[in-house]
């Protein structure tokens, strides 16, 4: 079990760098934002790795790592999305 989350958190680690590695620069802004649903499911799924009562201390310690990447992730991209709607609105409040 340790062996089976361990291979799939290397996957996912090398998996992530190397599909953002290939997004352009002028893309990273709308992929952070539509990113927010895949890392409330990978949340989810950390928590679920986290809490295994046979895992371990190592299963634990790496569980709360992914949650908190996740929470990262998540908390970033609505932030950044908040400020990328921000730049269309006018500054006196009103619609064009």
């Amino acid at each position: 079990m340790l062996g089976l989350l361990f291979f799939v958190f290397v996957l996912a680690v090398f998996l992530g760098f190397e599909l953002i590695a290939k997004v352009p620069s002028q893309l990273h802004t709308p992929l952070m934002s539509g990113s927010n649903a895949i890392s409330g499911i990978t949340i989810v799924g950390a928590l679920v790795a986290a809490g295994q009562p046979h895992g371990g201390d190592f299963v634990t310690v790496l569980g709360t790592i992914a949650v908190a990447a996740a929470m990262i992730n998540v908390v970033g991209g609505y932030l950044v999305t908040d400020r990328m709607l921000a730049m269309f609105k006018h500054k006196d409040g009103g619609a064009k």
